[in-house]
């Protein structure tokens, strides 16, 4: 009988709950389907599954099947690499010249020779001891400038760690370079960094971190202030294909297609993460395959083609800027050093591998003979350049070396607006010890504050 009595309260409860609903659908009556949004036109109402051959599932594009077949990855070629000069300089399709006049390419080009000065110069130098860490830019600096040229110099960069070329053409000096690696008292970081990890406000370049790809989801939150100020400004996020495996990287890809961030992700594909060759990385079409399935304009392009490098960055810019959305570009090209002063390359790829890429292949080379076959660049200036950039370097290096460290103290500040006590209180240590046993430190390295 309980139970008869709970079923019946149960029922009336129930019923009272129905009257209470079609009153309300009364009031507020449902439409008779939903609605979804059309991109081709205003939003339209969904017809019946038998009146059409296309799906209505939200999230995807398609059509209905009754073949049971999954889509393999070898059933579509791969994305194509654009280029415009061939490994000799030349034009091969004269429409895509971009007629870059003699000083701009004389620009591009002494600043990747410049670079590939410094970095023999400074990869001597960690050998020898003199710095703690270096790593070369060797055969991919046709991505550095081909892409810094065609970046409005108010345009914010984020970088990995192997992207000096494009401060290079911003105007960051040697000096600065120089400093930067030796952590001297002229270091803008104070000695807090390692070597390589640059980074300029007045350049707008995002100093480097060392985690791989988080400066990809950092990009996208700069990209979308930059929309939400309508300032006419993009965001440019340099990273390899071996960032483009941690999670940091989707969330960033995903991000800035849903929130339309104007972003460009250029990806250097260099073929080697550290020592893991692409083969053992992933399985797919490189990076750019990835940016349609995530609703990103991409492209795939000759890394060493620095001008090829400059139409496609160009282009990407126009697009980012006029309709506030991002665009991928992976960038072909080859790792020449080893990874950095940490790492031996000959233990996972062979002599020939690097020298056929060093020797066929180098974005200097290609470069420098299209200025020839323009009559702009000559055997005589280049071996002048050359004497001219090992001298640059060498002055600037012996000046770096001789400057103090910064003062020890600022190891402990620029962290609070207000030292806190206990910080305080270290640093009273610290200076206690180093007054007691100053003969075993070497505290006259160090400028006095």
């Amino acid at each position: 009988m309980a139970i008869c009595g709970m079923f019946r309260r149960s029922l009336l409860y129930s019923r009272r709950i129905e009257r209470f609903l079609l009153k309300k659908i009364a009031i507020y009556p449902l439409p008779i389907s939903y609605r979804y949004e059309n991109t081709s036109g205003p939003a339209q109402q969904i017809p019946k599954l038998e009146e059409t051959d296309r799906p209505v599932f939200p999230g995807s594009r398609s059509r209905w099947t009754e073949k049971l077949e999954f889509i393999q990855p070898d059933t579509y070629d791969g994305i194509p690499v654009y280029r415009v000069t061939n490994r000799d300089g030349k034009i091969i399709n004269s429409s895509e010249d971009p007629q870059l006049d003699r000083e701009i390419l004389t620009k591009m080009y002494q600043g990747m020779t410049l670079l590939n000065t410094m970095d023999r110069i400074l990869y001597e130098s960690q050998r020898q001891g003199r710095i703690s860490f270096y790593m070369t830019n060797y055969g991919e600096e046709g991505t550095h400038f081909g892409s810094a040229a065609a970046l409005n110099p108010k345009d914010l960069v984020f970088g990995q760690y192997r992207e000096a070329g494009v401060l290079m053409w911003r105007g960051f000096t040697l000096d600065q370079f120089m400093n930067q690696c030796y952590g001297n008292q002229e270091d803008f970081g104070k000695g807090r960094q390692m070597p390589v990890h640059y980074g300029s406000r007045d350049l707008n370049f995002i100093t480097i971190s060392s985690p791989l790809a988080t400066q990809m989801p950092q990009a996208v939150g700069a990209a979308y202030a930059f929309k939400r100020a309508q300032n006419g400004l993009c965001v440019i996020c340099y990273f390899g294909e071996g960032a483009a495996s941690e999670g940091d990287a989707h969330a960033a890809l995903n991000f800035a297609a849903t929130l339309d961030c104007p972003v460009i992700f250029f990806c250097r594909n260099n073929g080697y993460a550290i020592s893991t060759p692409t083969n053992e990385q992933y399985r797919g079409d490189g990076i750019a395959s990835r940016g349609p399935s995530y609703g990103i304009a991409s492209i795939r392009v000759d890394g060493n083609d620095t001008l090829a490098v400059y139409n496609v960055t160009k282009a990407a810019r126009e697009l980012c800027v006029m309709e506030n959305k991002p665009v991928l570009i992976e960038a072909m090209t080859y790792r020449i050093g080893h990874h950095s002063t940490s790492d031996d390359s000959t233990a996972y790829r062979s002599v020939d591998e690097v020298r056929f890429w060093h020797q066929k292949d180098h974005p200097i080379s290609r470069l420098r003979q299209y200025m020839m076959n323009h009559g702009w660049w000559d055997d005589e200036k280049e071996k002048n350049w050359k004497e001219e950039t090992k001298k640059q370097v060498m002055q600037v290096f012996a000046r770096a070396e001789k400057r103090k460290k910064p003062p020890i103290r600022d190891m402990l500040t620029d962290v609070y607006d207000e030292m806190p006590a206990n910080l305080q209180e270290q640093i009273e240590e610290l200076e206690n010890h180093l007054q007691l046993h100053k003969d075993h430190y070497p505290v006259n390295a160090f400028i006095e504050k």
